[in-house]
């Protein structure tokens, strides 16, 4: 049972926050409020799925608007988070990774410029790089770890260089892969 008081005890701060941000978890359906207070209710594999798919149809559209004018800066924005992401895997951070590669999918959201598609993110972002951080902590701890890992930078590559080439049937083949390759891991993750 979580109250508004034990949580801002908890973290030292005033009510008021605490009470918004069970707001936003409510609206999101990740609590629900009960005579003492609130409990978590968690994310059903449906609800998990409904999510990637929202993710997904917003990526694509993102993706697919982006590579009609994909330019040699955003090419190169691109790069250089991918080059955080490498040195994370290098110092084995995977906490570190997780938060370059949700910035890489947060980056292209916000090159696309659609203010309606970003309101759509702002709102199931928290969960997704959440869901992000738990796939990928499994993706470190497995014994071909160095495999995965290059599998995946290889992924963001893949997706940066068919921007720059602006092939959109390629785009959209390597954009499905990478949405697979995501679900394929975080279902497995979440329900552990």
């Amino acid at each position: 049972m979580l109250t508004e008081n034990k949580i801002s005890l908890d973290y030292q701060t005033s009510r008021s926050p605490v009470r918004e941000a069970f707001k936003t978890l409510e609206n999101e359906g990740l609590i629900e409020f009960r005579r003492m207070g609130a409990i978590v209710k968690g994310l059903s594999k449906k609800d998990l799925l409904e999510l990637y798919d929202v993710r997904f149809l917003i990526e694509e559209f993102c993706f697919e608007k982006l590579a009609k004018h994909f330019t040699s800066n955003q090419y190169n924005q691109l790069n250089k988070i991918l080059d955080s992401m490498e040195v994370s895997a290098k110092y084995n951070d995977h906490i570190e990774f997780s938060y370059h590669d949700f910035c890489f999918h947060d980056t292209i959201i916000r090159l696309a410029n659609h203010e309606r598609i970003f309101y759509l993110w702002n709102n199931i972002k928290h969960i997704v790089y959440c869901l992000l951080v738990m796939s990928t902590e499994i993706r470190f701890s497995q014994e071909n770890k160095e495999n995965t890992i290059k599998k995946m930078i290889e992924g963001h590559k893949l997706i940066i260089d068919t921007l720059f080439s602006q092939d959109k049937t390629l785009l959209k083949k390597v954009v499905k892969e990478h949405y697979t390759d995501t679900i394929d891991t975080v279902v497995p993750a979440y329900f552990k």
